[in-house]
C-alpha cells in the first residue's frame, strides 16, 4: 500500500501501518490456511541516499554510481511509441529510472529512462525523454547496502504455507 501513519487520504487514514510483520512482508497459503506475517524474506538496504535536481547533476550522479530514480509527469506517456518525447510536462504523477542520456539532432539532450509499464510498451519499455521534459527535475539517488541474493547465501525458503518463517509462532 502507498500508505503511511502520516497519511489521511482515501483508506490511508483508517489503516494500521504500524511496523510489525504482517504490515511488512505476508504470504497466503493455497488451500485455505490463514495469512501469516514472515519474518524471513528477500530484503536490501541503503547506506546512503540524496536529492538532485538539472540535467547537468542528474549527468553526473548517474556517471558516478549509476541510475537515479526522478518523478515526472506520466500522463503525456499513455500513447508513447518511440522517439524524444519534448512536451514539457506539468504535475508529477509517477516515478521512472533514468539510466543514461543521449543528444538529439532536433531535441538536443535527452535521457534514457526505464519506465515501469512492461517491455511492450515505448521503445522495448523505454522512453527517451528530452531534457527538461515531462517535468522530470526531481531525482533522487541512493547507494544499496546489503541485500538477499544466491551468490551471499543469505537467502531462505519459505513453505508455499509460510509456517517455516511465520513471525508469531517464533517463541520469545
Amino acid at each position: 500500500m502507498a500508505c503511511s501513519k502520516e497519511s489521511k487520504e482515501g483508506f490511508c487514514a483508517a489503516g494500521d501501518w504500524t511496523c510489525k510483520p504482517e504490515k511488512v512482508a505476508v504470504t497466503c497459503g493455497t488451500f485455505g490456511e490463514p495469512c501469516v506475517g514472515l519474518d524471513h524474506y528477500p530484503n536490501a538496504t541503503v547506506v546512503d541516499y540524496g536529492h538532485i535536481r538539472g540535467s547537468a547533476a542528474m549527468q553526473k550522479e548517474i556517471h558516478a554510481r549509476g541510475p537515479i530514480a526522478c518523478t515526472i509527469d506520466a500522463t503525456p506517456l499513455h500513447k508513447y511509441t518511440g522517439g524524444v518525447i519534448t512536451t514539457k510536462g506539468g504535475f508529477t504523477n509517477h516515478v521512472i529510472s533514468v539510466v543514461g542520456w543521449g543528444t538529439d539532432p532536433t531535441a538536443g539532450l535527452y535521457f534514457n529512462v526505464r519506465n515501469s509499464w512492461g517491455e511492450y510498451w515505448g521503445e522495448s519499455g523505454y522512453v527517451r525523454v528530452q531534457a527538461g521534459a515531462l517535468s522530470m527535475t526531481n531525482c533522487a539517488w541512493a547507494v544499496p547496502g546489503e541485500f538477499t541474493a544466491p551468490e551471499k547465501a543469505n537467502q531462505f525458503a519459505c513453505f508455499e504455507d509460510g509456517s517455516n518463517c511465520d513471525a508469531s509462532a517464533k517463541k520469545a
